[in-house]
C-alpha cells in the first residue's frame, strides 16, 4: 500500500548551506527509497529570501562578506569550512568565481512559477541548474537574462515567466512566514522543523518517525 511523505525545504539560492542541505537530502530520500520503496515523496521547495533589501542589482560579493564577517581572515576560514562541508557531498563550490550577492527574489518567483509548470523531474534539474549558476559558475543570479536563459534550458518559455523577472528589486515573501530567516530548514509531514545541513542519516531518521506517526495515528 503507498504512503505518502511530504517534504517541504526551506532554502535561499546564496546560501551554501542550503546546497550542501539539498545534497544531504538527495542521499536520504535513495536511502527511502531502499527501505521503503513504498513511499511516495511529495517534495516542495519554499524560497526564504535571506536578503530582501538588497538592490535589484545585488552588492559586490567579497565586500558584503567583508562587512558582515569583520576580516579578511574570518572570510577566509569561512569560505574554507563551506568548502569542506561542500566536498563531503561531492560538491565544489568556487567561491573565487563569486562577484555578487545577488537580490534572490527573481529567482524565487522563477522557481515558485516553474513548480506548477514543470515535472518533478524538470523542477529538481532547474534547481539544480540554478545552484551550479552561482556556487560553481559565479553567474549572477539576479541577472534576469541569466535566469531567462536557465529557464529555458530546463524546458520553460519566456512568455510563462516574464511577468516573475522584475526590474525593481522587490522582494520575495512567500516563504519568510514559515521559517524566519534561518536556513536551511526541513520539515516532514507537516512536523517540527529540522534545521540546518543534516547529514543524509539524520534527515533519513526524520522521514522515517514521520511516516511512523502517520501509522500510529
Amino acid at each position: 500500500m503507498k504512503q505518502l511523505l511530504s517534504v517541504e525545504v526551506f532554502f535561499d539560492f546564496v546560501c551554501p548551506w542550503c546546497l550542501i542541505g539539498q545534497r544531504h537530502l538527495q542521499a536520504a530520500l535513495l536511502l527511502l527509497q531502499r527501505e521503503q520503496p513504498q513511499v511516495q515523496v511529495h517534495l516542495q521547495w519554499r524560497g526564504v529570501q535571506l536578503l530582501p533589501g538588497l538592490p535589484a542589482e545585488g552588492v559586490p560579493f567579497h565586500t558584503f562578506y567583508l562587512q558582515r564577517l569583520g576580516s579578511e581572515q574570518a572570510v577566509r576560514e569561512r569560505q574554507a569550512q563551506v568548502r569542506a562541508a561542500a566536498s563531503v557531498v561531492g560538491e565544489d563550490i568556487d567561491f573565487s568565481r563569486i562577484r555578487r550577492m545577488p537580490n534572490t527574489g527573481n529567482a524565487h518567483r522563477l522557481l515558485q512559477r516553474a513548480s506548477r509548470l514543470l515535472d518533478a523531474a524538470q523542477l529538481e534539474a532547474l534547481l539544480a541548474q540554478l545552484f551550479v549558476a552561482y556556487f560553481h559558475q559565479g553567474r549572477d543570479l539576479g541577472d534576469s537574462r541569466v535566469l531567462l536563459g536557465i529557464a529555458q534550458r530546463c524546458g520553460l518559455q519566456a512568455a510563462q515567466i516574464a511577468d516573475c523577472l522584475r526590474d525593481d528589486g522587490s522582494p520575495f515573501l512567500a516563504g519568510a512566514g514559515r521559517a524566519g530567516s534561518a536556513v536551511p530548514r526541513f520539515r516532514f509531514n507537516q512536523g517540527p522543523l529540522v534545521a540546518g545541513a543534516q547529514p543524509a542519516e539524520l534527515l533519513f531518521a526524520a522521514m522515517r518517525e514521520a511516516l511512523q506517526e502517520v501509522e500510529q495515528a
